[in-house]
């Protein structure tokens, strides 16, 4: 999967379900994923989204989301 900033957060967390966990370590206001109303909002979420309720630069982002998704691999 190419992760960019139009990349919605539910595509992402349906192909890798273990990724709420690890994206805490990111930022700790990942943790409103594991939330009933979390899981509402990132429906429809993209990253970029994610990056504009974070203050997290978008390309730290996807550079922190693929290094977790390839240590996974491993």
């Amino acid at each position: 999967m190419e992760i960019n900033s139009t990349t919605k957060l539910s595509d992402i967390l349906a192909a890798y379900p273990w990724l709420p966990d690890e994206l805490v370590k990111i930022d700790g206001r990942f943790n409103i994923i594991k939330t009933p109303i979390g899981k509402m909002m990132i429906r429809n979420a993209t990253v970029a989204d994610a990056v504009e309720k974070t203050g997290l630069e978008e390309s730290v982002l996807i550079a922190e989301l693929n290094k977790m998704i390839e240590a996974h691999k491993s």
